[in-house]
């Protein structure tokens, strides 16, 4: 007849709260994940060969072997020892208390029966000793502990066929036992190894999540070129570009602006903006360079090089400032931005060996940053070199000749808006 249903619910309670405490036993606070893991899996090991060894130990004794009495004293020892870990928590001290007895009692159980044969494969449960030193301990310690399962096997084994009389047991107990033996130390081998296993698992997937989210993490920092390269070749990555565009935008008295906010409404103010802004760099195809305080940086052509990078910092900028004229942050706050945009050769590259960045150097830069500083609020302010790429294909009106700091005199533009198709057509 089956159990009933509440029967067994009830037996799956008391077998997953014995487990719990098990897994409990010798737990500390501070303990890590790996810790914890590695004290309730050897406790689990030692829970589940104590009652097969009471059950040796009554078989052996039962047919009048010494054998029963090293299987009693392996019981007496691993007890012993949870108790003593129960309370000082040290997993090495249980662990050398557990290795040295299942090395060294099924193997004197093996010797005292008369040797190989006559034991019925008993030391068979030695093995576990190197196998756990290699679950718990370094590669080079469990080949330490399987050197000694190998002598102390042999040893004993020799010993008890040349000093000491096979064991009286009936013609079916050998073969029997070692059917028992093979059965329960396989299983107890296998449980170790599946842990261990399983353990191993968790910790490559871990391992690929986290490498992952590094990889995700360098691609939101660098280009996804640059992160490439990065990845594979440790060399200095430095590129030359003899064509691209540089733009530079800067958002007009913010400082004013955000003296009248809390800091965390002037982080939200500059993150919505600003994660717009990132959302049109993308879209228009060129690359985020870096934010400065209230000023954002992007270029067109690197890091990879683009016949129409003028074309596309025009469309980005514009894009910019209707973003920040119809947006609930600008719009309402009557913020505006300032825009400069230049084109020519400039040098890119990685710098940084903690918080890596890629920047760009040249007079294309530099020119590109001061036609932002000097240009007008709600204007994208153009050099001639930007004009002369843009101006078959977009409104631009001429600024005239200003002072520009480092520069002289320099002849500018105000970009306005792309030309009609009309108007392209009769250009």
């Amino acid at each position: 007849m089956a159990p009933s249903p509440s029967r067994a619910q009830a037996g799956r309670a008391w077998i997953d709260e014995s487990a719990a405490r098990l897994a409990r036993l010798g737990a500390d606070p501070g303990d890590d994940g790996d810790l914890r893991q590695k004290k309730s899996l050897l406790v689990l090991i030692v829970a589940l060969i104590l009652p097969v060894s009471a059950v040796w130990g009554c078989l052996y004794l039962g047919f009048g072997s010494l054998a029963g009495i090293t299987a009693f004293v392996y019981f007496a020892i691993s007890l012993g020892s949870l108790v003593v870990f129960a309370r000082t928590g040290s997993l090495r001290l249980l662990l050398v208390t557990q290795l040295l007895d299942i090395l060294l009692s099924p193997t004197a159980g093996q010797m005292f029966v008369g040797g190989f044969l006559p034991s019925g494969g008993v030391a068979l449960w030695a093995i576990l000793a190197p196998l756990g030193a290699l679950v718990f301990l370094e590669v080079r310690s469990a080949i330490r502990w399987f050197v000694a399962f190998v002598l102390v096997f042999l040893l004993t084994g020799v010993a008890g066929e040349l000093f000491f009389p096979d064991a009286d047991f009936p013609t079916w107990f050998p073969s029997t036992m070692l059917a028992l033996n093979i059965v329960g130390a396989g299983a107890i081998s296998f449980t170790l190894l599946a842990s261990f296993a399983k353990q191993r698992n968790e910790a490559l997937a871990a391992l690929r999540m986290e490498q992952e989210r590094a990889e995700l993490l360098l691609m939101n920092i660098l280009p996804r070129s640059i992160a490439d390269r990065l990845k594979s070749d440790h060399q200095t990555i430095a590129d030359h570009f003899d064509a691209a565009s540089i733009l530079f935008a800067d958002v007009v008295d913010f400082t004013p602006f955000a003296q009248r906010l809390a800091p965390a409404a002037v982080v939200d103010v500059l993150d919505e903006l600003f994660s717009h802004f990132d959302t049109l760099v993308e879209r228009h195809g060129l690359e985020k360079i870096k934010t400065i305080g209230d000023a954002y940086m992007a270029a067109a052509g690197v890091p990879d090089p683009s016949s129409d990078h003028a074309r596309r910092a025009a469309l980005l900028a514009l894009d910019m400032r209707e973003a920040i004229a119809t947006s609930a942050v600008g719009g309402g706050s009557g913020l505006e931005l300032r825009i400069g945009i230049n084109s020519g050769p400039l040098i890119a590259g990685v710098i940084g060996s903690k918080r890596f960045l890629y920047d760009l150097w040249g007079d294309a830069v530099n020119t590109a940053s001061r036609m932002e500083s000097h240009s007008t609020p709600g204007e994208i302010q153009i050099t001639r070199a930007t004009y002369e790429l843009l101006k078959d294909e977009f409104d631009c009106r001429r600024r005239g000749t200003i002072e520009v700091k480092g520069k002289g005199q320099m002849e500018t533009w105000y970009l306005v808006g792309p030309r009609s198709d009309a108007a392209r057509a009769s250009r």
